[in-house]
């Protein structure tokens, strides 16, 4: 396996598309449209997070729905170049690879995991506006969708059932983070694919510390469609 980490991580394919998705990631509907448009940055009100529940909850609205198709075509538009790349991959170079893993498949797989983690790297910490950025769940959401149908049952049907029952979109979110890896390694049992899909839903988990502290203390914030100016995502 080192062998093939270390082939792959010398391929200029694989940094052309960590490129491409980092600086899609970095595409910030929240930040641009708070910043740019309405000139009042998201990143000052509430929580401070560059994220579409601060937004909603600070400025609501129907700039709300482009924050989200902002961070749903940028992880989209991220995988499919991956994909792209991906495709066009050769297996015959791989050093020391048994003739099963040679499947253009999973060389697809990889670079979709592979832009994943830089798309919600840029997201989170977007180059152009100081490193701070979202928490990652809509472009996150888009992934799993990009990734396997399964996938995608398993991450947004746990986050839909906890965020309606209980009203705690951070709990949802901290579902979708916790199951990603594990839903993957069901779908895709490899060892490279597993790791990068630990660290992007390590990723997750991480941004959503403080919920987690807030969920455990009972001070945590209860989603509502009414737009409130104060609180936390």
């Amino acid at each position: 396996m080192g062998a093939v980490v270390g082939f792959l991580l010398s391929r200029m394919e694989l940094w052309l598309v960590a490129a491409i998705a980092y600086f899609c990631g970095c595409f910030n509907g929240a930040v641009i449209i708070s910043k740019y448009i309405l000139r009042d940055d998201v990143r000052t009100h509430g929580s401070g997070n560059a994220g579409l529940t601060n937004f909603y909850r600070t400025f609501g609205g129907p700039l709300t729905l482009v924050v989200i198709l902002c961070d749903v075509l940028k992880a989209v538009v991220a995988i499919l170049i991956a994909a792209k790349i991906g495709s066009g991959f050769d297996p015959r170079m791989m050093p020391d690879v048994p003739l099963d893993a040679q499947m253009a498949a999973f060389y697809v797989v990889l670079f979709k995991y592979w832009a994943a983690l830089f798309c919600l790297l840029g997201h989170m910490f977007p180059c152009m506006f100081h490193f701070k950025g979202g928490k990652g769940i809509l472009s996150g959401g888009a992934i799993a969708l990009m990734m396997d149908w399964r996938i995608a049952l398993v991450v947004w049907g746990g986050f839909l059932v906890l965020a309606i029952l209980t009203r705690y979109v951070s709990l949802g979110s901290l579902w979708a983070g916790a199951s990603f890896p594990f839903i993957s390694w069901y779908c895709y049992p490899n060892p490279i694919i597993v790791v990068l899909a630990f660290v992007i839903g390590g990723l997750v988990v991480w941004q959503h510390r403080g919920n987690a502290k807030r969920l455990l203390t009972g001070t945590e914030r209860k989603f509502s469609f009414h737009r409130k100016t104060e609180g936390s995502t």
